[in-house]
């Protein structure tokens, strides 16, 4: 099985622990992005993974691309040049202060590339699956044009598509992610949402749902999955399904939503250690389920239970093995010491 993720590649800096930005002398580093994050999932289950980017020709670079190929991710297509690597700050949350995102990425290598760049052709040749986000068109018109263009040329050689709609307010209006998204929908078969993706970038919403509030109704999003597939076409669309009790404590679970049957999983309640990247490892975890023909209801609760581990790992990545996720997906979630 063979799976390509395209999207930016950035570093992450935050500061030691619980400390906020303003407290902080000294930062920690790590490499992550939303399609990086789901490639280093997949590789951890054994996919044969590539990940499409473009990082700086210089140390910093290269410091990224290691990263990925530490975990054994494919870095054979991610080009070199352009002027920089984007940055982001994270500030933790505890208790009731939330945590906080800080980008630096404007005119990052990715988000100044040609789209010629990307021989998709090539890239593509024994591939059986593609995923993207919505963070990636949302770095400019030549990102969207290069999604569309990955795309295109994905369905020409059979690949099955995916897409996490991942809608961020920082890099888009919710105006520009509709008409955006709207061109690149129609070809993907797997849509990836959280709670608030469709109504943000779609305007559709779940009835008697505040989110807010800490209000779920999980039936609701039933109604939400048929819309999507009702506009777009797609197969399939999964949601995450997040009760925020405070920064320290969330309720989590998942919907899969396919030919006319919504499946729910089964709600974990989470002592968050880092919830950032929680929604990739939930999307790597869904589609390492599906490229493997879980039955819908299996494959919700594994990629639910594989971003329930997650929380509890520091920083972007999920790094997990499907013995894991499959254990904790059995109902092993007593969290005991194993000897």
């Amino acid at each position: 099985m063979r799976a390509v993720c395209f999207g930016e590649l950035m570093m992450r800096l935050n500061p030691e622990g619980y400390k906020r930005i303003r407290q902080a002398e000294s930062f920690c580093a790590s490499y992550a992005g939303g399609e990086g994050n789901v490639a280093v999932s997949l590789a951890n289950y054994g996919v044969d993974a590539a990940y499409v980017t473009k990082v700086p020709e210089h140390e910093v670079g290269q410091s990224a691309v290691d990263s990925m190929r530490r975990y054994g991710v494919d870095t054979k297509y991610m080009l070199r040049g352009g002027p920089r690597l984007g940055i982001y700050f994270v500030e933790k949350g505890a208790s009731q202060r939330p945590s906080k995102v800080i980008y630096d990425r404007a005119n990052s290598s990715i988000a100044l590339a040609d789209p010629a760049e990307f021989d998709w052709a090539e890239i593509f040749k024994g591939a059986d699956w593609f995923h993207f986000t919505g963070i990636t068109p949302a770095l400019g018109d030549n990102m969207a044009k290069a999604c569309l263009d990955a795309c295109i040329e994905a369905k020409k050689q059979g690949v099955t598509i995916s897409c996490d709609l991942n809608y961020r307010n920082k890099l888009w209006s919710k105006a520009k992610a509709g008409e955006v998204m709207g061109k690149l929908m129609p070809y993907v078969d797997v849509c990836i949402a959280n709670e608030e993706d469709a109504a943000d970038v779609f305007g559709i919403h779940a009835a008697n749902t505040d989110i807010t509030g800490g209000k779920l109704n999980k039936e609701g999003y039933n109604s939400v999955a048929q819309q999507l597939i009702d506009r777009f076409g797609c197969k399939k669309v999964a949601i995450t399904l997040r009760t925020s009790i405070s920064a320290s404590v969330n309720r989590w679970a998942g919907l899969l939503y396919t030919d006319g049957t919504g499946y729910l999983s089964r709600e974990y309640e989470i002592q968050i250690v880092d919830r950032v990247g929680g929604g990739d490892s939930f999307g790597g975890g869904l589609i390492y389920a599906l490229m493997n023909n879980y039955a819908p209801q299996d494959a919700i609760e594994f990629a639910v239970a594989a971003s329930c581990l997650k929380h509890t790992i520091e920083n972007d990545m999920n790094l997990v093995t499907v013995k894991e996720v499959q254990s904790l997906a059995g109902g092993n979630a007593s969290g005991r010491v194993q000897r």
